[in-house]
Order: C-alpha cells, then sequence, then structure tokens
C-alpha cells in the first residue's frame, strides 16, 4: 500500500500493451489508419516560427500611466513614473537625468527620484516555496515583477527657433538651428513615450541651467560618478557665470565652501583660486579699462602659498595636462604669489614648503584711530565702546598718526586724565578702569620692527596677484583676529568708500578669501562681533557694483554670521558629519543627504543664479602645489 491511495494500482495504457506486443500506437498508429505512412506523420510537424523581436530596444522604457499621469503646479500633486525594461535595471540609479520627448520636438527634463519594485500580477510571493525556490537558484527572476522610477520634471527643452512666433513646437531640441532654451515644465507627456537617458552635453547643461563659460568647479556627476555622453570629452564641465553680459559675475556675488577634515576642502578651494588668477581673466574698470583681479588670502594653516609653485604630479601627467588644456582650466603654480608674514612679539615663520617670496609687515596703531573696535576685542559692552572712542580720539589729537600702541598705554595711566573725565561726567573711572584693562595684552600686535602694511598697500594689492597671510606661526587666537580684521577692514573700508586714500585698492578687483572664516565672522554679543559683522555684511551687499568678492571657506558653516551667510550666492559643500553644519548650508534636501556619504572631492553646488543644485565631482589632482 502507498500513500498515492487508488492510483498506486494503476498499470499504464492499453496503448502501451500494444506497443509491447510489436503494434502501433500513438501518432505512428493513427497516421497508419490514414494511409499516410511516415510521410504523412513528418508533415503534421508544426512549422517553427523565428519569434525574435525585430529592431533593438531605444530608451530604458516608457512612461507609465497605471499609478496616473498628471503634471501639476504643487509639486506634491505631480505624478510622473516610468517603467524600465529589465535589461536596463541595473544601470538606473537615483538621481540619473532623462529626457520624455514631446511629438512636436520639444522634451521634458527630469530626474529620477525614486524606484520601486512592485508585482505585475496578484500573488503572494512571502512564503516557503517562493522563499526556498529563490534560495536555489543562481540568479534572479525580474520577469513577474515591474521595475518603476519615480521622475521629478525640471524644465522643458527647446529649440527657439528664429522662423517660429512662438517657442512651442520649435522642431526637435537636439535638432535645428534655433538656440538651445529651457522653460518651466507646462505640458503633460504622452503615455507610453520611450524615456532615454540624458546623453548630450548640450540639452543637459540647458536643463540644469547650466552655464558654457566661466570659472571652472568640476565635472557633473551623479552619486559620485561623472555624468558622461557620447561627446568629447566625455564628462560635463560645470562653471560659474563670469561673464557681464549675463548678469554679474557670481565671482563678487560671494561664494563659500563648506567641508570637515579631509573632505578635500583646501584641495578644491586652490583649484578654484587658481581659475580666479588665470591670465585671460579680467573685468572691466571704470574708465573703460580692463583689470586682472587680485586675490588676498588669509591662512591660518598656512597652505595657500604653496600655489606659488607647479604640483609635480600635474607636470609629469602630459594625458592630465592635455584634457585641462582642452576644457580651458588653468593650471600650474602662480607666479606672482607673495606671502605677506605678519610680525607679531617673537614669533617665528619659517616655510620651506614653498618657493613664495616672503615679506614681513606690522599693524600700525594709526590703524585703530578709524576702527576702535580693533582693541576692543576682550568685549568691552555698548557703554563703554563710546568711551573707548572718546579717549582714542583724545590720544590721537595729541599724538597724531604717529602714535603708539605702548604710548596709548602710557596715556591711559595717566590719573589727572581719569580724574578729569571722571569729574566732567564724560568717562565715570570704573568704565575708564575696563577700559583700561580690557585694550591691555595688544603690545606684541601693533608697531613691530617690520614695514606697515599702510606702506606696503601697492604691493599687497596687485592685479593678477597672490597675496597670502599666513598666521599659523600666530598662536594666540586674539593676535591672529586682530591681524586679520585689521587687514581685512582696510581693503573693505577702501572699497566702500568714496574718497579712498589707496586709490589701488578702490581700482582693482580684489577676492578676499578667508580660511576658518567661522573665527572671524561669527556671532557674538561684543562690540568688536557687531562691528565686523556690520562692516562686512556691508561690503557682501555692494561686492557686485565695487568688484569686491568674499571666498569663505570653513568647516562649521553653522557658526558664519547669518547676515553674511545670506549675502553669499553659490554654496560648495563637501563632506560633512555634523548634523547642524549640514542644515545650516541650507541645500535641497535631496542632496543635504547626500553629504554625509560624499567621498573626497565629491561636492553639492547651490547656486541660485547659476544653475539647478547639482552633485560635482572635482579635479583629482590639485591644479597647484599642494601638501607638506
Amino acid at each position: 500500500m502507498t500513500d498515492l491511495g487508488d492510483f498506486g494500482d494503476f498499470a499504464g495504457d492499453d496503448d502501451e500493451d500494444d506497443a509491447g506486443d510489436g503494434g502501433e500506437s500513438g501518432p505512428a498508429r493513427r497516421a497508419g489508419a490514414d494511409g499516410g505512412g511516415d510521410e504523412a506523420a513528418v508533415g503534421d510537424d508544426f512549422e517553427r516560427v523565428d519569434v525574435s523581436p525585430a529592431g533593438s530596444d531605444d530608451g530604458i522604457g516608457t512612461v507609465a500611466v497605471s499609478a496616473g499621469l498628471q503634471i501639476a503646479e504643487r509639486e506634491e500633486d505631480t505624478q510622473l513614473r516610468a517603467y524600465v525594461t529589465t535589461g536596463n535595471r541595473p544601470q538606473v540609479r537615483i538621481g540619473k537625468y532623462l529626457l520624455v520627448p514631446y511629438p512636436d520636438g520639444e522634451k521634458l527634463f527630469c530626474r529620477i527620484t525614486g524606484l520601486e519594485y512592485e508585482q505585475a500580477f496578484v500573488s503572494d510571493d512571502a512564503n516557503e516555496i517562493h522563499a526556498r525556490r529563490a534560495m536555489r537558484r543562481d540568479g534572479i527572476d525580474e520577469a513577474d515583477y515591474k521595475f518603476m522610477a519615480t521622475l521629478d520634471p525640471m524644465s522643458v527643452i527647446f529649440r527657439d527657433n528664429a522662423a517660429s512666433e512662438a517657442p512651442r513646437g520649435g522642431g526637435d531640441a537636439a535638432g535645428g538651428d534655433g538656440e538651445l532654451k529651457r522653460r518651466m515644465v507646462d505640458r503633460v507627456p504622452k503615455p507610453e513615450t520611450v524615456v532615454r537617458v540624458a546623453s548630450d552635453t548640450a540639452e543637459i547643461k540647458t536643463g540644469l541651467k547650466m552655464p558654457d563659460d566661466g570659472v571652472f568647479l568640476g565635472h557633473l556627476s551623479v552619486g559620485g560618478e561623472k555624468v558622461r555622453t557620447a561627446a568629447e570629452p566625455p564628462t560635463i564641465d560645470y562653471r560659474l557665470k563670469d561673464d557681464y553680459g549675463d548678469g554679474d559675475p557670481l565671482l563678487f556675488r560671494h561664494t563659500l565652501v563648506a567641508g570637515g577634515t579631509g573632505s578635500g576642502k583646501t584641495h578644491g578651494a586652490k583649484n578654484v583660486l587658481r581659475q580666479f588668477l588665470a591670465e585671460e581673466r579680467t573685468y572691466p574698470m571704470e574708465g573703460g579699462r580692463e583689470s586682472r583681479p587680485a586675490v588676498v588670502m588669509f591662512d591660518p594653516q598656512d597652505e595657500y602659498a604653496q600655489m606659488h609653485d607647479d604640483n609635480p604630479a600635474v607636470a609629469d601627467d602630459d594625458a592630465f595636462r592635455r584634457r585641462l588644456e582642452r576644457e580651458d582650466v588653468a593650471y600650474g603654480g602662480v607666479e606672482d604669489t607673495t606671502a605677506f608674514v605678519p610680525k607679531v612679539g617673537s614669533a617665528t615663520y619659517s616655510a620651506d614648503h614653498h618657493r613664495a617670496e616672503q615679506v614681513e609687515f606690522t599693524i600700525p596703531f594709526s590703524m585703530v584711530r578709524s576702527r576702535p573696535w580693533l582693541v576692543a576685542s576682550a568685549g568691552l559692552n555698548d557703554n563703554q565702546y563710546p568711551a573707548l572712542k572718546l579717549l582714542l580720539s583724545r590720544f590721537f589729537d595729541d599724538y597724531g598718526n604717529a602714535g603708539t600702541y605702548q604710548q596709548f598705554r602710557s596715556f591711559l595711566d595717566d590719573p589727572a586724565l581719569k580724574e578729569e573725565l571722571d569729574e566732567s561726567g564724560r568717562v565715570h573711572e570704573a568704565t575708564f578702569d575696563a577700559i583700561k584693562r580690557r585694550t591691555y595684552g595688544f603690545g606684541d600686535v601693533f608697531d613691530q620692527s617690520a614695514r606697515a602694511i599702510t606702506d606696503m598697500v601697492n604691493e599687497f594689492v596687485r592685479p593678477g596677484g597672490l597675496s597670502v597671510v599666513p598666521t599659523y606661526h600666530v598662536t594666540d587666537s586674539r593676535q591672529t583676529t586682530t591681524v586679520v580684521l585689521a587687514l581685512a577692514s582696510l581693503l573693505v573700508d577702501q572699497k566702500l568708500s568714496n574718497d579712498p586714500r589707496y586709490e589701488r585698492i578702490k581700482e582693482t578687483p580684489l577676492v578676499l578669501g578667508m580660511d576658518e572664516a567661522h573665527n572671524f565672522l561669527t556671532d557674538a554679543e561684543d562690540v568688536q562681533a557687531r562691528k565686523v559683522i556690520s562692516k562686512f555684511t556691508d561690503a557682501a551687499k555692494q561686492g557686485r557694483k565695487e568688484r569686491l568678492g568674499l571666498f569663505l571657506i570653513t568647516q562649521d558653516p553653522q557658526d558664519v554670521a547669518d547676515p553674511v551667510f545670506k549675502q553669499v550666492n553659490t554654496t560648495v559643500v563637501l563632506n560633512l558629519g555634523d548634523e547642524d553644519a549640514i542644515s545650516a548650508v541650507n541645500i535641497p534636501r535631496n542632496l543635504e543627504d547626500k553629504v554625509p556619504y560624499m567621498e573626497k572631492g565629491q561636492m553639492v553646488v547651490y547656486s541660485p543664479d547659476n544653475s539647478e543644485p547639482v552633485e560635482i565631482v572635482g579635479l583629482s589632482k590639485c591644479l597647484t602645489k599642494h601638501g607638506r
């Protein structure tokens, strides 16, 4: 007895017994009965038909309507999805750029924002049979599943042909003689339209509103991989607008580079600064003349004077240099680089990691006459600051611009002065004592044994030149802050002045670079911080008119004062691990989530007046010397 019950007694078909007796069975016997013999049997076989599809697949899939197809004014109401065919699924990634053509030749430029599998048939695959069958197979069978891509429509691109009065229906976006343009998304694609990967450089740049020319930053990427096209070179360069024909150059709309330690922040910043100093880069000034920009870089880690020297890795790589030349990227050391070294007390500066000229300077105390806040860094309050201004005014009236810091200290030691001001009610004796205490400690900063920076302005600001101010050798943070703010305010004041003392500063396009900007432009409650922030905010607001650009570098963007941050048009974000820092840079959420996972050299660029927010990858080699 078997488990098969009655079927265990099954003895086979009668035809089998007949066959065993030498008779014919099955089709052969039926054929014999018809008299057709072997020829008839062969003739009854089905004719084989070639079922291979004609032609070849084009694109990655088609627009789907199963879950709705809608373009709406409100982003949350838009529904646009594409079915991705089996062979294309391994290559599809979130962030990839796609094109959906319209019948009249215009194209919808999209970005993939979501990927999802859906069941093609109603079934339950969460069971033992499905799981064990899959565990015993080598591959994965996707035939029973739909692979759907959610698309974010970004723009409509079209040819603005001269013969057409309206932009719509102007012919194929990839062909024709008209200029390739973009507009907001205002039409829905047809169902089952073939969706293709964007692979034309001009279409991608137009779809993302990227300029063709300008300051080179890197190459467009998605998820850290460069976007490649069929053109030569296959990569797509990302540049910042640098032409007054398209508005003001973004150099003078200010840039902030934010990235953590080891993210490639300095490497990338050097490459951008090198483009600012390209020989052919000039800007129009008053009187119709053109001038190259001057760059002044405050350098707390002593890294930027290396820009004087060539990078051996670039010099020895002929293929890399040819690519740079083909893409019009400036490279090589900046010969006109000078390290202006502040003389502070007994601190000594010795650098064997660069060959730039080194020039010592000092901050003259006379600069405090118009900048009393320079000696208010110890935290004078609002009541004490007017008293400090009064005391400095009295001092310079007596001593003139030749007055030194040590003479000012002696001036404050005069008991008769203290008594006079107290009795007159102009400065209370307690306020006088507070000022005396809190202006102490600047003896190593002012009036040292070196040339005054005010006597070296023409050397400090040079068209086409890079002036680096290293402060690594200054160990006291208060002294470092005083030096940096004194020089920066000198440049800003002269730029904004209607009656400048130093015409060189006024008449030269200027890039003011500041590494570790969070240490100098931070929000605080003391008088000095408020004065500095107010000054730099005014400078940022008037930068376009005065040809002054701020280039700020920081690993703590959340500490940069908000009034200054709001004036920054271009934000370049590298890897950041701190949540507060990431939220402070104010980039779109879809890119914000990627920041902690970015590798060295990967960046997010958020520049509303230049392009849509994008990912880029910087150059693998620094264009000047970098590293000790």
